[in-house]
């Protein structure tokens, strides 16, 4: 086919509207006048990329400066990849459809190691070379952020710098810095990663060099710029920082569907295997005002139904409970859920259980990570076994029915006893319940040593290892009641890889997306047989970086990237864990030293004692009975939005109602749903002009204020044109639906229509779920049907059951249309003739 832009490859890929780049709060700017373009890249799909949250405050920063455009870009999906290939698209932004290489930044966020393959998937599909010694000033620069730049080594040489830490204001300074240097000349590179290296928390990967000594360990060497060491930065109040109370609304159906509220940052309670508890010292909680105004404030944006507190442990945050109380009383009338990931084993008070029955009952999640009390002190996971068994039998009673355990297989010092100690505590779980339909979800990974941990000087078990414990818990915990899920120990053993690599690597990476490697966290394109294939030709020791333990005297490849925690502390914390000791949280029980604080600038922010400074009123949201009457809303699904699934549409309709302010009536029962329903439900690719859904609004709603409210609440191609009150008309007969369609290629073949035309019947066959084939008649199921052009036709359809069919059925049949052609065919349902 002749695809000539990303409008024609759109009706042929899976989940189009990922490519849309038209949801609500979506920002579009006019580049008169923009100074500075950055692409925000995401190395993964839309779903899950539209989720993140850092994404979403970086997006807020940069489009709040007058000056300054930021944009989104994913790893299209590899059926989209193709048709970018073959039709020689370049791979461009959602908001304006700018190609990537016109951006004078490209950000990636690092956040998953199995994702690095991606980011070479979207620097060719722009033919941008992927080493930066390689780009020139017709080239971006190409800048990194995330968590896995806590070990940036294996991919810096891809990269001109690469944020360590906390990004919210060094964007800005990297921006700003960025736009002097293109005032100034322009010209040379240099000069701004000079200036970019003098911002804190910046590490340009050129002005270090990798040396390697006999014993092959990697030592960074400093350059000519003059610094030594990176350090961390930290924005040091939460309550000060940027935040993006207009979140762009995903379409589709993103991993976390819901208003994600970050009440806190930082973790205290030293858990040694955990890297974000490390590298996001120290805790910064959000004050409860701060989070009742964001709350507030991007609910009214965004018209979600859930928010989600956020944070690496939310049960520690000093005032959960006046918190709930408050967003339960402004939103428990409204119908709006809230929810928290997780909480921690032993943080459930009695006030807590009161609040918590209230909140919408998903999962209850627990990671007691090891199964023995021996390991949990090793790893200094303060919690009892007690406090676990407590923990899931209080979830089970106040309403859960899925409880989630994390662990892990091959920590430090494990012995097969303590897997045995493990699968016995799911046995003594299984068997406490006090809700026996209640069902026990158990997920095992295999545990890997990051960098700037105290266990980043031990080793991973071997491939063949993991899979053997594994293994063994998998078939103890085959039993009613218990789901068991687990890790692939080939992607463990890909990540730990990764994670403790060096610039050796890079390589590696150009070895294995050359070869096909994509999307490698997703266990459906994971190909180990290929990364085996590129890790031989690439000369790289598996071995030599997973299956040995370090000295802590050996130079790491990360030793220049200062986290601020004090090496000596991890050292200290390995001694202990060997020991079997534990270190006590230093929010209830005083400073561990661990370096990161100086009490002056840097320190820990709780959020204590509210009560005595903040009245908590909950929202007046009124007691008084209200009438509801039932409304019947007409409107358009042109364009764009003909790629919108149903379900898809019936949540852009439901968030779009939030935001508009109309008051509508709810089902009973446990979860209340809207009273909303649809007429029909187009495919996706067809357009409508005749679409139908109804309403149930309080009596007192105008018809005209709904269009009004609606349309000014609705993305690009939905429109509604009309509202009535519904009248009921039981004695109404099903009518016919009227369509066109025309072709973008080709034509339609008249011998073909004269061929169906002549005939007596024309016989489609349908089989559902179950296997049962139906059969109907296109004579009897198309009323008329006239050829107008060579590729343009209209066509009456019966809408009586039995005897209705879809469009595309029908021209598939009759024309023998190829599945390309009919896909990229314009079809429109116009009518309704009764």
């Amino acid at each position: 086919m002749n695809l000539k832009n990303i409008n024609d490859i759109l009706p042929l890929v899976e989940q189009p509207s990922r490519y849309l780049g038209s949801e609500i709060n979506a920002v579009k700017k006019d580049y008169a006048g923009i100074k500075l373009s950055v692409a925000l890249a995401f190395p993964d799909l839309y779903e899950v990329g539209s989720s993140h949250f850092g994404l979403q405050i970086l997006y807020h920063i940069l489009n709040k400066q007058s000056d300054i455009v930021a944009e989104r870009v994913f790893t299209p999906a590899v059926d989209f990849e193709a048709y970018l290939r073959s039709s020689d698209t370049p791979l461009c932004s959602l908001e304006t459809r700018r190609p990537l290489n016109k951006f004078d930044i490209i950000g990636f966020s690092l956040l998953y190691e199995l994702n690095f393959t991606n980011i070479l998937t979207m620097l060719d599909l722009v033919k941008i070379p992927f080493f930066a010694e390689q780009r020139d000033n017709s080239h971006p620069f190409i800048i990194a952020g995330g968590p896995c730049t806590c070990n940036p080594e294996p991919v810096a040489d891809f990269f001109d710098a690469i944020v360590i830490g906390d990004g919210e204001e060094v964007i800005v300074e990297i921006s700003k810095a960025w736009i002097q240097w293109k005032e100034d000349s322009g010209k040379e590179r240099d000069i701004l990663l000079k200036r970019w290296s003098q911002i804190e928390g910046v590490y340009i990967p050129s002005f270090f060099e990798a040396k390697y000594d006999e014993n092959g360990f990697q030592t960074v060497v400093q350059g000519a710029s003059g610094y030594k060491r990176v350090i961390r930065s930290i924005i040091r109040d939460l309550d000060n920082a940027p935040f993006p109370n207009e979140p762009v609304v995903p379409y589709g159906r993103p991993v976390h569907d819901r208003l994600r509220l970050e009440i806190s940052r930082g973790c205290s309670r030293g858990c040694r295997f955990c890297q974000a508890g490390m590298i996001y010292r120290p805790v910064r909680e959000r004050s409860l005002k701060n989070i009742i105004d964001i709350s507030d404030k991007s609910i009214a944006s965004t018209g979600y139904e859930d928010v989600s507190l956020l944070s690496l442990s939310t049960g520690d945050y000093c005032s959960l409970t006046p918190l709930l109380e408050r967003l339960m009383g402004n939103y428990e009338p409204k119908h709006i859920a809230v929810s928290f990931p997780s909480l921690r084993a032993g943080a459930l008070t009695p006030e807590l259980v009161n609040l918590v029955k209230k909140v919408r009952k998903t999962g209850f999640t627990i990671a007691p990570e090891a199964g023995s009390q021996r390991l949990r002190d090793v790893i200094n996971k303060n919690i009892t076994e007690e406090q676990i068994i407590h923990s899931v039998n209080t979830a089970l009673s106040m309403g859960w029915q899925v409880i989630k355990l994390y662990f892990m297989a091959g920590l430090p010092t494990e012995t097969d006893d303590d897997i045995k100690e493990m699968i016995e505590l799911v046995y003594k779980l299984r068997k406490s319940r006090i809700r026996k339909n209640s069902s026990i979800n158990i997920s095992v990974t295999t545990f890997i040593p990051k960098a700037h941990t105290p266990f980043q000087w031990s080793s991973q078990i071997s491939l063949a290892e993991s899979e053997k414990k594994i293994g063994l818990i998998r078939r103890n915990l085959n039993i009613s009641g218990i789901n068991f899920k687990w890790q692939n120990p080939k992607t463990s053993m890909l990540e730990g890889l990764w994670a403790r690599g060096d610039r050796r690597f890079a390589d590696l990476l150009v070895t294995a997306y050359q070869k096909g490697c994509r999307f490698d966290g997703w266990s459906d394109k994971f190909d180990f047989k290929l990364w085996e294939e590129a890790i031989a030709e690439a000369g790289i020791d598996p071995d030599f970086y997973l299956l040995r333990k370090r000295s802590v005297t050996e130079p790491l490849p990360w030793d220049h990237i200062d986290t601020r925690i004090s090496k000596e502390f991890l050292k200290g914390e390995l001694d202990k864990a060997m020991n079997t000791a534990v270190t006590a949280d230093c929010r209830e029980y005083g400073c561990s030293h661990c370096g990161v604080c100086d009490f002056d600038i840097i320190e820990p922010k709780f959020c204590r004692d509210i009560r005595k400074h903040e009245e908590i009123k909950p929202t007046d949201v009124g007691t008084a009975k209200t009438n509801f009457k039932k409304m019947k809303i007409s409107f358009k699904k042109m364009d764009q939005s003909r790629f919108f699934g149903h379900l898809e549409l019936v949540n852009i309709f439901l968030r779009a109602i939030r935001r508009a302010g109309i008051e509508v009536a709810y089902s009973e029962g446990f979860h209340p749903m809207p009273k909303i329903s649809f007429e029909d439900t187009l495919p996706i690719g067809m357009e409508s002009r005749c679409e139908t859904l109804y309403l149930t609004v309080s009596e007192n709603t105008e018809p005209g204020s709904i269009t009004e409210k609606l349309n000014r609440q609705l993305p690009e191609g939905l429109s509604v044109y009309n509202c009535t009150e519904a009248v009921k008309d039981a004695g109404s007969k099903p009518g016919n639906c009227c369509y066109e369609a025309s072709l973008s290629t080709g034509g339609f073949d008249n011998t073909k229509l004269e061929l169906y035309e002549m005939s007596s019947g024309v016989i489609i066959e349908r089989t559902n779920k179950k296997g049962i084939t139906k059969k109907i008649d296109l004579k009897e199921a198309i009323k008329t049907l006239d050829l107008i052009s060579q590729n343009r036709l209209k066509m009456a359809l019966s809408s009586e059951p039995g005897k209705m069919v879809r469009p595309v059925e029908a021209l598939k049949k009759i024309f023998d249309l190829s599945e390309e052609r009919l896909k990229t065919a314009r079809i429109v349902k116009t009518s309704i003739v009764l």
